[in-house]
């Protein structure tokens, strides 16, 4: 997952344009989902630390952008689907679901900021490298998107919301 392409105009990749810039560092079966950076592989024998950084250093490369980029297994992304804690609530609407994806987890002192994130009605959850989001009232309006907190630890991190979660694992578990 890529953090900030296509976004309000800035950024613009071409997504076949981006599966063939990354076919070049040896991806296969790459297919890409909707218009933001949303791309499944098959990635070969490369650690995750040592793709991440390839991949990274292809877009800037190629398209001379700067952006970070988030990777997890099919068996990772099957993990954080399954270990949605607000999925086990039947009041609570899927489709106002999202998650926070870390390119690390966070310090102890950032983990404790991190929880504190979210003020009701949203619900926030933080995993090892994940954040699950219940923002009944969207993104744009959420205490999480308008805090200052948001972006100052939040800046190696990119949010999906919960289709694109749940498609981008059903695609990981085609490829296998």
């Amino acid at each position: 997952m890529l953090r900030g392409i296509n976004v309000g105009g800035h950024n613009r990749i071409k997504m076949e344009e981006l599966r063939r810039s990354l076919a070049q560092l040896g991806l296969q079966r790459t297919s890409t989902y909707i218009q933001s950076g949303n791309i499944v592989f098959e990635g070969g024998k490369l650690g995750p630390k040592a793709l991440t950084e390839k991949i990274e250093r292809q877009i800037l490369r190629d398209f001379d952008i700067s952006s970070l980029a988030i990777t997890r297994s099919a068996n990772e992304m099957a993990a954080i689907v399954s270990g949605n804690p607000f999925l086990r609530d039947s009041r609570l609407d899927p489709t106002k679901l999202h998650v926070y994806f870390l390119a690390e987890p966070p310090s102890p002192d950032a983990a404790k900021e991190l929880k504190s994130l979210a003020a009701k009605p949203d619900l926030a959850h933080l995993a090892e490298r994940e954040i699950y989001l219940y923002l009944p009232n969207g993104v744009s309006q959420s205490s999480v998107w308008n805090s200052p907190m948001e972006r100052r630890l939040l800046k190696r991190a990119t949010m999906r919301n919960w289709k694109t979660v749940t498609t981008l694992l059903e695609m990981a578990q085609a490829l296998r």
